[in-house]
């Protein structure tokens, strides 16, 4: 060790600010980033969800909330705890409020370790103890003035950064391919339907033109001996239904493009699994959000089989009708998201259900055609299921060194052995 490990008060060290109050009626279509909470999601774009602000209007009255290169986002809302570092892409970008910039207010931390000091359990529990609200949780600056956070010396805060820091860029590039693998899978079904569009969902159901055919997804389930059905409503799992450590729960939360999240995944507890054992997923199921983003759909991978379909989800089972994978990238289409928003059910918060899931226009080619396909999706999505996989240890490698790294009670370099192996 290079000198004493500190708790220090938060703000003797770190300089921080919220996020202004903006109203939407100050939103133009393009200008300076403003950044919510959809940027700050683990494994998101730090721009995603984005609104932008006049140029002119952020120079009169919000200059001074202007980010910079290595500022460090902490979520205060809904979402406590989320964290993103600021790259080129957030430079001179606008923080909304609900979320509360950081930066170091001396030499004494480095600003590479600012967001591991965040990102400790030791951190996470302050925040935790002091969120507040019976609805939706939040916190501020008038609680962080009460926080501690590890202050290390600078040479292991240096040390630290760089160890986590490799994880880090190992799981970004992972992300990279396999938002590539995605795009080349779309290209793939793009292919197939010759002019990048889907065949008209307005025609009759049945046999269209060179042996091709038009059902709805509940036939195709139905042919399949399969099934769309509602996870467990609220009533039938209780908040002391979950563990730390049990079977995952896949909530809308996790439901991404055609993959499941396990960050911030829930679990039930192992007894609970015969209870609800109609609900757990198989492999080749597809889960939708019941509500919200509707459009959110995610295949059963192999190992996610034997996990719950949770609360808020919708399971397709198509059973040996087709292609499930053929089908997963099918109601990715474009043509087909926007069916199921344009049904979905509710002006304010759309809400899909197994009438209108059944009621999705399949517009399906000779079975020959079919399995050619899969077999080019195939190969893409099991490269792409493998850099996931990979980000998932690398992900559990990196929360499990951190608290040890941040506390001083794991070495650097025994650390750094740990890394090797994966970056």
């Amino acid at each position: 060790m290079s000198g004493p490990w500190e708790t220090v008060p938060l703000p003797e060290v770190l300089d921080f600010q919220e996020g202004p109050g903006i109203m939407a009626r100050d939103f133009r279509e393009g200008g300076v980033p403003l950044i919510r909470l959809a940027g700050l999601k683990r494994g998101a774009h730090l721009l995603d969800g984005c609104d932008f602000l006049d140029s002119e209007m952020v120079a009169r009255r919000w200059s001074h909330f202007r980010l910079q290169r290595d500022d460090v986002l902490l979520s205060t809302s809904a979402s406590l705890g989320e964290i993103a570092k600021i790259d080129e892409a957030g430079v001179d970008a606008i923080p909304y409020t609900g979320i509360i910039r950081f930066r170091p207010k001396s030499d004494r931390v480095r600003p590479d370790f600012v967001r591991h000091a965040l990102e400790a359990p030791s951190f996470k529990h302050q925040v935790e103890a002091m969120g507040v609200g019976s609805v939706i949780k939040h916190f501020g600056p008038t609680h962080l003035r009460r926080m501690t956070i590890h202050l290390p010396p600078r040479a292991e805060q240096q040390a630290i950064a760089e160890v986590l820091g490799a994880l880090d860029d190992k799981m970004a590039l992972n992300g990279q391919i396999a938002a590539t693998i995605c795009m080349l899978c779309r290209a793939v079904m793009e292919a197939l339907w010759g002019a990048g569009r889907v065949p008209s969902l307005t025609d009759r159901e049945g046999t269209l033109a060179n042996g091709w055919r038009r059902v709805t997804l509940g036939q195709l389930c139905a042919e399949g001996g399969g099934l769309i059905q509602t996870g467990p409503f609220g009533s039938q799992l209780h908040a002391s239904d979950y563990v730390e450590s049990g079977i995952p729960s896949v909530m809308p939360q996790n439901i991404g493009d055609n993959v499941i999240s396990e960050d911030k995944i829930a679990r039930i507890k192992g007894s609970d699994a015969e209870r609800l054992s109609k609900y757990l997923l198989a492999e080749g199921d597809i889960v939708y959000s019941r509500r919200g983003d509707v459009k959110r759909r995610a295949l059963v991978r192999e190992h996610e089989a034997g996990w719950l379909c949770g609360t808020g989800c919708l399971r397709v089972r198509l059973g040996t009708s087709t292609s499930p994978l053929f089908i997963s990238y099918y109601l990715g289409e474009p043509a087909i998201q926007d069916w199921i928003a344009q049904h979905a059910v509710g002006a304010t918060m759309p809400n899909l259900n197994t009438s209108i899931l059944g009621e999705v226009p399949v517009v399906l080619p000779p079975n020959e055609v079919v399995d050619r396909v899969h077999e080019r999706l195939a190969a893409l999505d099991a490269s792409a299921a493998h850099v996931t996989h990979e980000n998932r240890t690398l992900a559990e490698l990196r929360d499990t060194l951190l608290p040890e790294l941040v506390t001083g009670k794991l070495r650097v370099k025994d650390a750094a052995r740990a890394v090797q192996e994966f970056v």
